[in-house]
Order: structure tokens, then C-alpha cells, then sequence
């Protein structure tokens, strides 16, 4: 089973894959790859990750990969994978074709998989050309996990609501 879920900034997604992984886990410790960069130096995010950390509580087994997901996704296991917009963040100067690859190859690969994905792709067009492609980039890699994920969730407020 392979599930999606999207939404905004502080929207409740996080939280609501959290609770679908433990549950796809079938009482065995699922793993949790994180995706953040943590060479940026950013104390703001030092506290976002510890808050993370706080609320998993020992629930899941954590793996530290902002780079290569499927160097550390094995077949026959549960993995929530949060979060793909900081996936994509640094791996940004890579092709598009080598991300969507990425993906492509994870999507073969026989485990559960949850993924959380930011929307930031409806406000204004970024003036900035490092962020037009972030958020380009942002639509593209999530079109293509809707593709072949099973379930597609939207997150507002803490509400989820299937698309898919």
C-alpha cells in the first residue's frame, strides 16, 4: 500500500500519516526516513525536527536520508517518509528526469510506503527563479506520487479528505 498525503504548512498532515503507518505496520516498529538537510544550520528547524521526534515517541525507527530514498527503502516493510518537499529542497539542482526516477524506482519496490508532501502550489507564481522551480517541481513530484499511490489524502485543519 503506498499513501499520500498532502496539505499545508502545520495542516495536520504529519500527524495523520503517522497514525495510517502505525496501523499499515501491523504491530511491528515501522521506519521513519527523514528528509531534512541538517547541515543548513537552521535552529527554527532544529525545533520543528524536535517537535517531530517528540510526537513519534519511539514509535518508529528512524533513518536519516535527504539524498537517495531508495538506498534505504527494502522490500516487505513499512516506511512514512516525511517529507518529500524537503526531498526535494535538496536534491533541487538535479534534473527533473533523475527525480521522477527516484520515485519511479521506490513505487516498484513491495512496501508500504506513506508519504507527506507540502502544497505549495496555490498562491501567487514566485518572483525568484530558485523558487518557481521548487514550487514547479513540487507539482510534478506530486503528480507523480498520486500516479502510483493507492490512497491520496488532503490535509486542512487536521481534516483529511480522500481524493484518491
Amino acid at each position: 500500500m503506498k499513501i499520500l498525503y498532502y496539505g499545508g504548512q502545520k495542516s495536520g498532515k504529519s500527524s495523520l500519516a503517522e497514525k495510517k503507518t502505525l496501523k499499515l505496520s501491523n504491530q511491528t516498529k515501522p521506519f521513519y526516513i527523514a528528509t531534512y538537510n541538517n547541515s543548513y544550520g537552521d535552529n527554527e528547524m532544529q525545533k520543528r525536527i524536535g517537535r517531530h521526534q517528540d510526537q513519534r515517541k519511539g514509535s518508529f525507527i528512524t533513518i536519516e536520508e535527504p539524498f537517495n530514498l531508495p538506498n534505504v527503502i527494502q522490500p516487505e516493510e513499512t516506511y512514512l517518509i516525511d517529507c518529500i518537499s524537503m526531498w526535494l529542497l535538496n536534491n533541487i539542482e538535479k534534473k527533473e528526469e533523475a527525480l521522477l526516477a527516484q520515485l519511479e524506482s521506490i513505487s516498484k519496490i513491495n512496501s508500504h510506503m506513506v508519504f507527506v508532501l507540502n502544497n505549495v502550489n496555490e498562491g501567487v507564481i514566485p518572483m525568484d527563479k530558485e523558487s518557481r522551480r521548487f514550487v514547479d517541481m513540487t507539482g510534478v513530484v506530486g503528480q507523480k506520487l498520486a500516479s502510483f499511490c493507492d490512497e491520496v489524502y488532503e490535509v486542512k485543519l487536521g481534516i483529511e479528505r480522500r481524493l484518491k
